[in-house]
């Protein structure tokens, strides 16, 4: 590993790669200090004190603690993550930019620009939701205004300011992808949650110093914690190989084809995409009703309360969504009738198979089969941290809760009382990130003829 290291930096292209990658992600880092004018952030830090998990939890992740110090980056990445979604959404049912999508370089290109212009969209409206939400919360939340000076003032500076900051991330991203190494826009969402590890490491060691948390329970954690990153590890690079043979062709005095190769279907295709759906869908209903107050009404706080992340309807719903996006997500990116189509055009077939629609029904049924492990993979480490931390209460579902609580084992219903940093979403984000750098890496490494980081062979990532 050392020596795969020296490697790096022996070769000119690839040390300079690195080092403006670094080099960008601590402009990124910088600019996450810097905080936007006229807010009161003692009075905004008790708030999300008071708030925890929900939506704005979910959304501090993805910026990295940003949104929490409300700087200039505080909305993050994820205008550009949604505008990418919504545009590959409409590219299945808007004719013109599916024609973009199919058009190589030029088609990229422009669907590009108009995720450029989608985030710029979104962070603007996102940006005047946030103005009128901070200055809401003097009036309605008690205690400390958080605004020192509400007005329109005010929303057009903080417009213009996050507005900015989301703008210059996603620059950032990009100069990351061309010009240093790995996916520039993962890479920053990378950051942002492992730059909460050292204060989080932090606690857990005062926690064991006090005596709050025994030493068994911590290297229970850290078993626990290698245990889930292997299994990561191991299903992101799991693949089918489906077999595809191209018949030979004579074209002029030259004879082409005939060569046997394969066609991998990834186990969880979806990657992390999947989570990010459900968990936004889940947090957007109960954080409205914290932002209307809806939680202290005879009407609504036991709805509120069904909804709250600790909870087994939470749990299920939560689940049942991952499941569901899977498959919606797989349709969108992976048309077996296209795949099917192209391999009858150069002369492909899978052997045994009859080309055309049987081809376009076996793959569809191979990646439906594939899809379902992948989506119960993906929802069990999703809900890794309920049931280490508090686990599933499920003692509170009517009729039937006395009964599993008295059937299941006391770590799935009590949970074990750890306190997880990483959550499902984050250690997926996280490991997913650092295997396709890793891969990229690697393939420079063996590209100009130097040793990889494993002697046994070469890296894979989730794409490999």
């Amino acid at each position: 590993m050392i020596e795969s290291i020296k490697n790096i930096f022996s070769i000119p292209d690839l040390r300079k790669r690195v080092i403006y990658t670094f080099m960008m992600l601590a402009v990124y880092r910088i600019g996450g200090h810097i905080p936007v004018p006229g807010i009161n952030f003692h009075a905004l830090e008790n708030f999300f004190r008071q708030q925890g998990g929900g939506l704005l939890g979910f959304l501090d992740l993805f910026s990295g603690g940003n949104l929490r110090r409300l700087t200039v980056f505080a909305l993050g990445i994820m205008p550009y993550i949604s505008a990418s979604i919504i545009l590959q959404l409409l590219t299945v049912i808007w004719p013109y930019l599916e024609k973009l999508s199919k058009e190589g370089e030029v088609g990229r290109k422009k669907i590009t620009q108009y995720t450029r212009y989608g985030t710029v969209a979104l962070s603007f409206i996102q940006s005047f939701g946030i103005a009128i939400w901070l200055e809401s919360l003097g009036s309605s939340g008690g205690g400390a205004s958080v605004v020192t000076h509400p007005g329109w003032g005010f929303r057009l500076l903080t417009v213009l300011t996050l507005t900015t900051g989301t703008a210059f991330i996603m620059w950032i991203g990009e100069q990351i992808s061309d010009r240093g190494i790995g996916n520039g826009i993962s890479l920053i969402i990378y950051a942002g949650i492992v730059a909460g590890l050292p204060n989080a490491t932090a606690t857990l060691i005062q926690d064991v110093k006090t005596g709050n948390l025994g030493v068994l329970p911590v290297i229970l954690l850290l078993i626990m914690m290698t245990g889930v990153v292997a299994v990561i590890v191991y299903v992101e690079r799991a693949q089918r190989k489906i077999p595809v043979q191209y018949a030979r062709r004579v074209v002029g005095r030259r004879m082409y084809g005939g060569m046997q190769t394969h066609m991998p279907l990834r186990l969880n295709t979806g990657g992390v995409i999947p989570v990010i759906f459900a968990s936004s869908l889940l947090a957007f209903p109960l954080t409205i009703m914290q932002w209307l107050g809806l939680q202290s009404k005879p009407n609504w706080s036991t709805l509120y309360r069904q909804l709250d992340y600790t909870m087994p309807l939470h749990n299920l719903l939560y689940f049942v969504s991952i499941i569901f996006f899977c498959y919606f997500y797989i349709s969108i990116i992976f048309n077996p009738m296209d795949v099917a189509d192209n391999m009858k055009k150069y002369g492909g077939f899978i052997p045994g198979i009859r080309p055309g629609r049987r081809t376009a029904e076996y793959l569809d049924t191979i990646l439906t089969r594939l899809t379902f492990v992948g989506a119960l993979y993906l929802g069990l480490i999703a809900l890794l941290p309920t049931v280490l931390i508090s686990g599933l209460n499920v003692q509170t579902l009517p009729f039937v809760g006395p009964t599993f609580d008295r059937l299941l084992p006391t770590f799935l219903t009590q949970g074990l009382g750890l306190k997880f940093y990483f959550g499902g979403t984050s250690l997926l984000i996280v490991v997913g990130v650092a295997m396709d750098t890793i891969q990229q890496v690697e393939s420079q490494l063996i590209m100009r003829h130097y040793d990889g980081f494993l002697k046994g062979g070469r890296v894979r990532g989730r794409r490999g």
